[in-house]
């Protein structure tokens, strides 16, 4: 056994230890240190531990559906360096620093005492928001530029289903009548996009390379080359009233629930349609209903809805002159939201300004 080196005045004979060895602190006195030797491997292997430790970042997934987020544990792993993923709720999924959801369990979040950032891994953060305990911390939200794109094609192919008579011409086919109906030229269709985002500048500024008149209506006043733009509660009769194909791309806050209404579609010109691709929860699915039947609306394509999956025996599905598609609009890359909470963790423990964060103010 070495030898205990005892430090006075500053005085420490390192030569009295063995080359394999270093010096470990173990007892201090106002005016003595008493060092022992501690192998040099075995304190490399503490400090390591130790660093592992510092450097670890826990994530927890969290979800309420049927079908969990596993498929973003592997992508995790890979960009977070020293993450450790667990599931709720699994063992362990409390003690997590960063939550990443989709539709997470109301209070689940507020018992989390090492909880540092909470991520959304969509674009739309309202199922967070909707928890009435949900601890005041940084909230992000994933923006992904080829959400955008996939979002504005499939508004561009909604918008041609209708222009130029798709919805028509399957139920002709179906009936083997054939009928070949006038062309109308795009600049002759009128779409209206509610909501001018991110999506709703991106699905706008499409349609309108191809040639279609474009107007859009927001909260607040904005710019957008080409686009007839509306702003506030008081324009929005006026928006309603010259849009022929209507295009729902807010987000969903407290003020727009329900917002799709028999006010809002007694405003829309007697033929209109309706692209939902936002949230269900934007719809008043009754009063959709009773537009169609009565005539005073063409047809509708649906993409999103309260329930989801929507059930084999809604008759949503065989209600005539509604289109329904599984929730394909836009989907984000795996790859992609996992880079971006990435990015953000390290933007967090550097201190810096996070990306696409969530004033949950406005709700977006």
């Amino acid at each position: 056994m070495p030898d205990v080196a005892i430090l006075k005045a500053g005085f420490m004979p390192l030569a009295r230890f063995p080359a394999k060895w270093v010096p470990v602190r173990v007892k201090k006195t106002r005016k003595t240190t008493i060092l022992s030797p501690v192998p040099i491997q075995s304190e490399r292997k503490r400090l390591g531990q130790k660093q592992r430790r510092n450097s670890m970042t826990r994530i927890t997934l969290m979800t309420t559906l049927s079908n969990t987020m596993g498929f973003l544990e592997d992508h995790l792993k890979r960009t977070v360096p020293g993450a450790v993923v667990t599931t709720w709720p699994e063992q362990g999924a409390l003690n997590g620093e960063v939550v990443v959801c989709w539709k997470p369990p109301a209070g689940v979040m507020a018992t989390m005492p090492n909880l540092r950032l909470i991520h959304s891994i969509a674009a739309g953060v309202d199922n967070v928001l909707s928890d009435t305990a949900l601890p005041d911390l940084p909230l992000c939200r994933i923006v992904d530029p080829l959400l955008g794109k996939a979002m504005a094609e499939y508004v561009l192919w909604g918008t041609l289903y209708f222009h130029r008579e798709f919805d028509r011409v399957s139920t002709n086919a179906r009936n083997g009548h054939w009928h070949r109906y006038d062309q109308v030229a795009a600049a002759d269709k009128r779409v209206g996009i509610l909501g001018l985002g991110t999506l709703g500048i991106q699905a706008a500024t499409l349609l309108k390379s191809v040639g279609y008149k474009v107007s859009g209506w927001s909260r607040s006043a904005k710019q957008v080359e080409g686009v007839d733009v509306f702003a506030g509660d008081a324009a929005l009769d006026d928006f309603l009233v010259q849009t022929d194909i209507l295009v729902c791309l807010l987000p969903l806050t407290q003020s727009t629930v329900g917002i799709l209404n028999a006010d809002r579609f007694a405003r829309l010109p007697k033929g209109a349609a309706l692209i939902l691709c936002s949230r269900g929860e934007h719809l008043n699915v009754p009063d959709l209903v009773a537009a169609l039947r009565s005539g005073h609306l063409r047809g509708a394509i649906l993409d999103v809805f309260d329930k989801e999956p929507l059930q084999p025996d809604n008759p949503l599905w065989t209600e005539p002159g509604i289109l329904v598609t599984p929730h394909m609009a836009g989907l984000a890359k795996p790859r992609v939201i996992a880079d971006q909470i990435a990015e953000n963790i390290r933007r967090l423990k550097a201190g810096e300004i996070l990306l696409n964060r969530v004033d949950p103010a406005l709700g977006y």
